[in-house]
């Protein structure tokens, strides 16, 4: 029988905690807009760890690109402040990356919301009909 909650799942929520204030505390790059980590995936043997993040206010797929790349170049110097909070034997690899969830989810839920608004204009009452 497999344990509801992992280690590494337990590493991943503690890394995604940690992450976050050290992202906004020491990343002093301008490119790297206000970041949000939405999930971190760590491999089974603890040596990578997948860092899924949305940013805010940057819509152009250049701008995102461009604060993956400050991120993932910066990946070394936050592995090291990961190593001094976290008590771990050894610091997973970072790898940075887009999450296109948010930004797919907002687009199928305006597409349902129009959906329902022109499916709402189509349908009359059954009282509208007797008039």
């Amino acid at each position: 029988m497999a344990k509801e909650y992992s280690r590494t799942q337990r590493i991943g929520d503690q890394m995604q905690r940690e992450l976050a204030q050290l992202i906004r505390r020491e990343v002093k790059d301008p490119r790297v807009g206000l970041v949000t980590i939405t999930a971190v995936e760590v491999s089974r043997d603890v040596g990578h760890a997948k860092i899924f993040i949305t940013v805010m206010g940057q819509d152009s797929s250049e701008e995102i690109a461009q604060s993956i790349k400050v991120l993932n170049s910066a990946a070394g110097f936050l592995r090291m402040q990961l190593a001094r909070e976290m008590k771990l034997r050894s610091v997973p690899q970072l790898h940075f990356h887009y999450d296109e969830s948010v930004v797919r989810g907002a687009h199928l839920s305006a597409l349902i919301e129009r959906a329902v608004a022109e499916d709402s204009q189509h349908t009359s009452t059954p009282e509208d009909a007797k008039e």
